[in-house]
């Protein structure tokens, strides 16, 4: 008998253990939403609270149905993957507007939203176009690189020349 002279001290931790194991089920039955587990290890609702939530963004579907001149620069440019409303923003209301004059959208400036994917890091593949912040100082992005294709177009010098080569009024 004296190999079992402590089973008092086991069956005291196996009951705090069974008691501990009991408090969790009940606390896990109040805190666990009634509908997780619904599809997998999700909770069901969320779906529903998901699809309750307004919409902002239209896709890039609706702003390549009217600016499809737009659209088609943007297919054939370095940008072709990345949806307008990236850098544009939301556009629900200008895209389902009954008159979309009325909800024009902010165009963005280049020299701060371009250095949000462009800006240098060493953490970013060699091969991805990054830009210093030497590069170019106190001129847009856009003043050189058209956004939606932003291959250079000409040379900052060119560009400043052709346009100051054209006559007053505006016809050349």
């Amino acid at each position: 008998m004296s190999a079992f002279k402590n089973t008092g001290h086991l069956l005291r931790f196996a009951g705090l253990f069974v008691i501990a194991f009991f408090i969790f089920l009940i606390v896990r039955h109040f805190v666990v939403p009634k509908s997780f587990g619904e599809y997998g290890h999700y909770r069901g609702n969320a779906i529903k609270e998901d699809a309750a939530r307004p919409s902002y963004y239209a896709g890039h579907e609706a702003c390549e149905g009217c600016h499809s001149d737009v659209a088609d620069k943007k297919s054939h440019g370095k940008h072709a993957h990345v949806n307008c409303e990236a850098c544009h923003g939301p556009q629900l209301a200008h895209a389902s507007a009954d008159d979309p004059s009325k909800h024009k959208p902010v165009l963005p400036d280049t020299t701060v939203l371009c250095k949000q994917c462009h800006a240098a890091s060493a953490a970013k593949p060699k091969n991805f176009p990054q830009v210093g912040d030497d590069h170019m100082p106190g001129m847009a992005c856009k003043d050189c690189h058209n956004p939606h294709s932003p291959a250079m177009d000409q040379a900052p010098a060119e560009k400043t020349a052709s346009t100051s080569k054209a006559p007053q009024g505006g016809k050349k």
